[in-house]
């Protein structure tokens, strides 16, 4: 299996892009490599491809994922399972579902390392979005109208409790998370600290000490697929030929079994600045209820939608927290955990949302 970008040669890719039906009768003769994105644990290369025939479905160019080269991130990834995940999500699940993804030429996934590598079309001249300077209202709207086509179709089925590789939420689980949150903070802290927000140092311990409360509750909404980490910088803007395609989702390394509302509550309280953010909130969340309803979910009211919202406005500061500190450290990275972990304290702290680390 092959891991790095070294590795591939023309035969590889040739190989990859008749997986999928994109070539036929065209091979690859030769090709050029650059990196593109900002992953943390994943490494992104475009490949621009010369065939020794012209096909009219042939791809100009491709988008391959491969693991991190980063010691750290590597094991980090093999650990929790993100390489797995998403491989087995385009293999498994991708079909499923209605919102927008990258069609992907090619999973490779060796069982034994849980190490994965995919092709991807690409996406250019989709631009991505940027979790530190935050999204306009605009494009908010683009992407809280696609959440509902990720979370409505498998929206409360019972077959998600069978997926092997993807747990629903349970009580071993929210012990885990509590106690890995618990080991971490005081690194957050300390690397952090003399920039960190009053509020956020204060909030960030006492959600630790409720943190296992908090997370044991994680299953008690109606279950569905989400993301898991649906943030700004997992968005890109205008993709596909011509820019047409308003809204794609990437990465799908965490894709888990939880409550709709958290991808929600993630992506606004991460991806909209507190000032912005307190505007439009609210109407935004009744938007992603009403497309769930226009979608088929019965049974799940705007009360509890929004309780789940509030909920769930700790979830960005959990992120921010552990995998800052689990894959490897750079400036913009630091950057953007430390903004999103003030950015969801503020939006805790103006929902009330301690109520739900001790309530029921």
């Amino acid at each position: 299996m092959i891991t790095t970008p070294e590795e591939v040669d023309a035969s590889w890719l040739t190989g990859a892009l008749r997986d999928s039906g994109a070539v036929v009768d065209a091979e690859v003769v030769s090709f050029t490599a650059e990196p593109v994105g900002t992953g943390q644990v994943g490494h992104n290369v475009r490949f621009t491809l010369t065939y020794d025939r012209s096909e009219p479905t042939a791809p100009t160019t491709v988008v391959a994922k491969f693991p991190s080269p980063d010691e750290k991130s590597r094991a980090t990834g093999v650990a929790v399972g993100t390489y797995e995940k998403e491989a087995r999500f385009y293999r498994d699940l991708a079909r499923t579902v209605d919102i927008a993804i990258p069609f992907c030429h090619r999973v490779e996934l060796d069982e034994e390392t849980r190490l994965s590598t995919l092709v991807f079309e690409d996406l250019a001249p989709a631009e991505q979005g940027d979790q530190i300077a935050g999204c306009t209202v605009e494009e908010a709207v683009l992407v809280v109208d696609q959440m509902p086509a990720l979370h409505a179709p498998l929206w409360g089925d019972p077959a998600l409790t069978d997926i092997g590789w993807l747990p629903p939420p349970s009580g071993d689980s929210a012990r885990g998370i509590a106690e890995l949150y618990s080991a971490l903070w005081p690194g957050f802290v300390e690397r952090f600290g003399d920039r960190m927000s009053t509020e956020l140092h204060e909030l960030g311990a006492r959600f630790g000490d409720s943190l296992a409360g908090w997370a044991s509750r994680r299953g008690a909404g109606p279950l569905t697929l989400v993301h898991g980490d649906f943030r700004l910088d997992n968005i890109l803007f205008g993709a596909g030929a011509g820019g047409d395609r308003a809204v794609t989702v990437v990465d799908w390394q965490t894709v888990a079994v939880g409550v709709g509302p958290e991808d929600l509550s993630y992506f606004l309280g991460a991806g909209l600045v507190p000032e912005l953010r307190r505007t439009v909130e609210e109407d935004l969340v009744r938007r992603y209820h009403e497309g769930l309803l226009e979608r088929g979910v019965e049974g799940y009211s705007w009360d509890e939608c929004w309780d789940d919202y509030r909920r769930f406005a700790f979830s960005g500061l959990q992120m921010a927290v552990v995998a800052s500190m689990i894959v490897r450290a750079d400036e913009r990275g630091d950057a953007m955990f430390l903004t999103m972990a003030e950015r969801h304290t503020s939006q805790a702290l103006e929902l009330g949302a301690e109520e739900f680390l001790t309530g029921p």
